[in-house]
């Protein structure tokens, strides 16, 4: 048996669904002049989408030695610098799904933007079957995925991000780069992996897992998974947990009933929208602890407002309570410093 056929995104996305109407689906070339990919199969006609108005948001080349990566970004029109948040793709390539997740991103008030990491192989959106995918996507080193996500963190900088506020969501193979890249930057305040690998077999190119990485890991990360997948398991996901809790690291796990492979990517078959709709607000929620009380920054450190009478010693990191409110995804440390590092 081929690596392609081993890799646990690979056997969540060969999952099966029944057969739906067609007239729930776009035509393929109206999806194709859509920007979606087609390796993913039929394309959803009621797909989300989110408009720029009050952004910044298109196109972009970040620079790589000799080399010009494509990306695409989004923040606000208007405000301050904002926080930066990494948005990796799933295996298909930079297309319309993955470049309106940045946009629903920059809703929320951060600075979001998706490198195209895999443009030294093809452009991965024009790949039409999902066995020529594999192999390139197989084939992308993880010290080069680190280069190219840190000159991603250093353009945005060069744009105004506010890059000691960073953040990465992740989904699919690109859940696998939040989980890895946790271990790289320590400079990375959270992450979020949607339904990333944990236990894929071992390559030249991607020498070691997730789990076996666990000990490594600086940033907090939250994992969003489907207790349906058929690749990456529940028991998968248990054994991850473990193995952080027994590495002292900061993470948090939730699997989803019903919930495939992909249950977030609303143009595809796979889509969940009561599971989407509560991993999003996870997602926030995740985010926005190490964050959206902030006072102004004193002695080199952002604080918490928390009335001196109810203050006490807390986790470095914690779950602000109360409703999450969208425009305002924001990063800081609270009182007790910085999450534990490896």
């Amino acid at each position: 048996m081929t690596l392609d056929a081993l890799m646990s995104d690979f056997i969540g996305l060969k999952q099966m669904f029944p057969a739906l109407s067609r007239r729930r689906f776009m035509t393929g070339s109206a999806a194709a002049a859509a920007g979606y990919t087609l390796a993913a199969g039929p394309v959803r006609a009621d797909v989300i989408h989110t408009d720029t108005q009050g952004l910044t948001a298109g196109d972009a080349t970040i620079k790589i030695g000799d080399a010009e990566m494509p990306a695409y970004f989004a923040k606000p029109a208007s405000g301050g610098p904002a926080p930066v948040i990494l948005v990796a793709m799933e295996v298909f390539g930079l297309h319309e799904h993955i470049k309106d997740v940045v946009r629903r991103i920059g809703k929320l008030g951060a600075f979001a933007v998706a490198p195209d990491y895999y443009f030294r192989k093809s452009d991965l959106t024009k790949v039409t079957d999902m066995q020529q995918l594999f192999p390139l996507v197989n084939s992308k080193p993880d010290t080069e995925l680190f280069s190219d996500l840190d000159a991603t963190v250093a353009w945005a900088k060069s744009q105004g991000g506010d890059t000691d506020r960073l953040g990465i969501i992740g989904f699919c193979r690109g859940g696998r780069t939040v989980w890895l890249y946790a271990t790289h930057n320590a400079a990375l305040k959270a992450g979020v992996a949607f339904y990333g690998s944990l236990m894929d077999p071992a390559s030249a190119a991607m020498p070691k897992n997730a789990y076996q990485l666990a000990t490594e890991v600086k940033a907090p990360v939250l994992g969003l998974y489907g207790a349906e997948d058929t690749g990456i398991t529940p028991e998968q996901v248990e054994r991850m947990k473990a193995a952080l809790q027994a590495a002292g690291k900061t993470a948090e796990f939730k699997i989803y009933p019903g919930a495939p492979h992909g249950f977030y990517a609303d143009y595809r078959p796979s889509y969940r929208k009561d599971a989407a709709d509560d991993a999003w607000k996870e997602m926030q929620a995740w985010f926005k602890p190490m964050a959206s009380l902030a006072e102004p920054q004193r002695r080199g450190r952002l604080y918490k407002s928390v009335p001196r009478r109810n203050r006490r010693r807390r986790p470095a990191i914690e779950r602000r309570a109360g409703p999450v409110k969208e425009g305002s995804l924001d990063f800081a440390l609270i009182e007790s410093g910085p999450a534990k590092r490896a």
